[in-house]
């Protein structure tokens, strides 16, 4: 089934309120994605973010950014009023969030909704707590104690109350009662505002595509409460660390921190973690991108305390049997592998025996020699063809930075004489491949430049800014748009009405 789509973060949708979440303007996305013909909105990890503000380090793998809640759906319930929401200042950049300005009013509107909430006899919120007090008891807690302590990461906690023990852990639940109810609340209206959302979607033949990084963060409520899941030592220090080794982008490596999995332990208890940690994420998404999927045949670890990752090394990951245990526990999920960078024949094989398919990126087609495995006329159909992802710079702003060499070959290859008309041309040449699915940034349907990159990778500060103008989804972009789904056979919903 041929099928297209777009990747465009939560956070970067328009809205009065300083970022992106799920008040008017995604439902208005979603419209403008349906009526371009488009069956697929892939967005961007939805945890609660911390230092640095990136999605793939959240403070909980369960847990919904509180900055995605709908003030405009509180407002409607009369838990806020609009002259609270409009007096707060959530910045003036609409091209850009404010993170340390939502951060310090968010949560602030948030208590007062909160604070005149009926929860006691609210049937709803308390089947949510206890349907999910697997996690959300330990979140909740985790987020309280942190506040508490001045927002440090839980190894700098007193070691009572780090290593859980259970004196201190009933002094903090006593102590801290209404906060802890106060994480649990949030997580109550992510949820509600989130499943309306993505029930709106459904309807509307519109499939979200949800991203799980492989890695949890280490300053998160997942390490606090099971660290007989990583690699720790007696004390909850890590032993050893994630990352990449050198590599012609590195001469170091990526030293990424986050806590090893201790395989041989998720074996023992057959992946029961990973299958509740997968199972919520197909409760909450229709299709799931693993993100890093080569950390399954290996992973790079590197001693704790390194400042470079130069001194790991490969060790075994679970391989298949992670994926079989799925399979007989949660059924034949949709899944993407994110499947980039050096692929050894171990991982090519984990990668086919799982039938799942890989990402294809046109930005990382074209060097001069024309043997990437990425050009077009190599794909196989099974796979997912993108012109760039959260991780690359938008199309335009990588033509920019290309050498002549091979900014010749794109032109040669894609049959474009002029560097203006090459944005376009690689959208229609995604579009036109033989691989199943095509999903495009929004920037790139934009034809914007590097000025709307989304993330930098290695890089601290600047990232996951982005945020689309309000007037940006015009209606000749979604003729335009449709008319390419059309041409290239991708309009999911259009075949499915002639039969």
């Amino acid at each position: 089934m041929r099928r297209s789509g777009v990747l465009m973060p939560v956070s970067s949708l328009p809205s009065r309120f300083g970022i992106g979440g799920f008040s008017k303007e995604a439902y208005d996305f979603v419209d403008f994605l349906a009526a371009s013909g488009q069956s697929l909105w892939q967005i961007l990890p939805l945890g609660p973010t911390g230092y640095g503000d990136s999605p793939y380090q959240s403070f909980s793998t369960f847990a919904g950014s509180p900055y995605y809640i709908s003030l405009d759906a509180l407002i409607e319930e009369g838990l806020l009023t609009e002259e609270e929401c409009a007096s707060v200042d959530f910045g003036n950049d609409t091209k850009r969030v404010d993170y340390e300005k939502i951060y310090y009013t968010r949560f602030e509107l948030l208590r007062k909704a909160f604070e005149r909430a009926n929860r006691s006899d609210d049937a709803d919120y308390s089947a949510f707590v206890k349907e999910n007090e697997l996690w959300l008891k330990d979140y909740a807690m985790y987020m309280a104690v942190k506040d508490s302590l001045g927002g440090v990461s839980w190894i700098e906690w007193d070691e009572e109350i780090r290593l859980r023990k259970p004196k201190a852990m009933k002094k903090y639940e006593k102590e801290l009662a209404d906060d802890i109810a106060f994480y649990s609340y949030q997580q109550y209206l992510f949820s509600k505002h989130w499943s309306a959302l993505k029930e709106y979607a459904n309807k509307k033949g519109i499939q979200i595509v949800g991203d799980i990084p492989i890695y949890v963060a280490f300053d998160s409520a997942d390490t606090w409460a099971k660290p007989e899941l990583f690699q720790l030592d007696q004390k909850n220090v890590p032993t050893a660390v994630a990352g990449c080794p050198p590599d012609a982008f590195s001469a170091t490596g990526q030293l990424w921190g986050n806590p090893l999995y201790r395989w041989d332990y998720h074996e023992e208890t057959g992946f029961a973690w990973w299958m509740q940690r997968l199972a919520h994420c197909f409760d909450i998404y229709d299709i799931v991108r693993i993100d890093h999927f080569r950390g399954f045949d290996e992973y790079w670890a590197v001693p704790y305390g390194d400042e470079t990752a130069e001194n790991g090394e490969w060790k075994p990951g679970p391989g298949y049997k992670l994926f079989e245990v799925m399979k007989k526990t949660l059924g034949n999920r949709a899944v993407i592998a994110e499947d980039l960078g050096f692929l050894t024949p171990s991982v090519l094989k984990l990668v086919k025996k799982t039938g799942y398919p890989g990402m294809k990126i046109l930005q990382f087609a074209f060097d001069a020699t024309g043997e990437s495995d990425y050009l077009p006329h190599k794909y196989p159909n099974n796979c997912v063809v993108y012109t760039g992802t959260h991780d690359n710079d938008t199309v335009n702003g990588w033509l920019a930075t290309l050498n002549k060499k091979d900014l010749a070959f794109v032109k040669k290859y894609v049959n474009a004489k002029r560097t203006p008309e090459l944005c376009e041309t690689l959208i229609r040449t995604a579009l036109g491949s033989v691989a199943d699915t095509a999903i495009i940034p929004m920037q790139d349907y934009l034809g914007l430049g590097g000025e709307a990159r989304i993330n930098t990778p290695s890089t601290l500060g600047g990232n996951w800014e982005w945020r689309m103008e309000r007037d940006a989804c015009t209606e000749e972009l979604s003729k335009h748009m449709l008319e390419l789904a059309r041409i290239y056979g991708r309009t999911v919903r259009e075949r499915s009405r002639k039969k």
